[in-house]
């Protein structure tokens, strides 16, 4: 299987274990993102997955849908909840897995904004269930487990610094900052061409968590030097759709 589908197999698997563990008046609690319950949340991804199987099969019939209302696109989630909802979603994910995995790494994908290459489209499933699923560790008080597997999320990260401005028909400030991030494993990871006069460096997760918007800039460890660095640390938003605002300060931190 293409490794970026096992990656984002294992991510589900990750929130899944979780889900699992819930009471049902836990699927009804409000997390921090946008006030959705847990049902919401997991209904999101549920019903994503099935837009994205869709991309995969029939490309003509998602530009359909992609062409759509935001209304009819949110139609598609699913209604099911709780454990009903937590084994149709799994089941789904696996089928969609198998799917990016099979495919050669080079296929294109269509997808809201600008075509996918397979590897890029898998890690964005991957990325979503990372980012939608933090809120659900947040509200439960539980720590999740991080692996080197967010190397992907950190990727799409560094690589959406252009589309955080052009999303906002905002000018690039200048060129990409140098990026040092330290893995779960120890490892360093490093992009873009060093400078000391624009850099991002710190932890790889929580610089995940920022361009995913699922915390705010003041929220996470992370050295932010360089006019560039800061304006693209602000706004950073590395997932497709209209431009999105940051969380505000402390509003999204884990349950205690």
């Amino acid at each position: 299987m293409l490794q970026e589908a096992s990656d984002f197999l294992a991510d589900v698997d990750v929130l899944a274990d979780l889900l699992a563990s819930l009471s049902g008046s836990d699927w009804q609690r409000n997390t921090t993102f946008k006030s959705w319950t847990i049902n919401q949340v997991v209904q999101h991804l549920h019903g994503t997955d099935h837009v994205a199987d869709l991309a995969l099969r029939d490309p003509e019939a998602f530009k359909a849908i992609a062409s759509s209302s935001s209304k009819s696109r949110k139609a598609l989630n699913p209604t099911l909840e709780g454990r009903e909802l937590l084994a149709a979603w799994r089941e789904k994910a696996a089928s969609l897995a198998a799917q990016m995995g099979a495919l050669d790494g080079s296929a294109r994908v269509p997808w809201f904004g600008p075509d996918m290459g397979v590897r890029m489209f898998a890690t964005a499933r991957q990325m979503e269930t990372w980012a939608h699923g933090q809120a659900v560790f947040d509200l439960m008080g539980v720590k999740r487990l991080e692996t080197d597997r967010i190397k992907n999320i950190a990727v799409i990260g560094v690589k959406t610094f252009g589309w955080t401005f052009a999303n906002r028909k905002l000018s690039t400030p200048g060129p990409a900052p140098y990026v040092e991030l330290t893995a779960p494993s120890g490892e360093v990871w490093s992009f873009n061409d060093f400078s000391e006069d624009d850099f991002v460096e710190g932890s790889a997760v929580d610089f995940c968590h920022v361009v995913t918007q699922v915390r705010n800039i003041a929220d996470v460890d992370l050295t932010v030097w360089g006019e560039v660095s800061e304006a693209w640390m602000s706004l950073a938003q590395c997932f497709a759709g209209k431009p999105e605002d940051p969380p505000a300060p402390g509003s999204r931190l884990p349950r205690r």
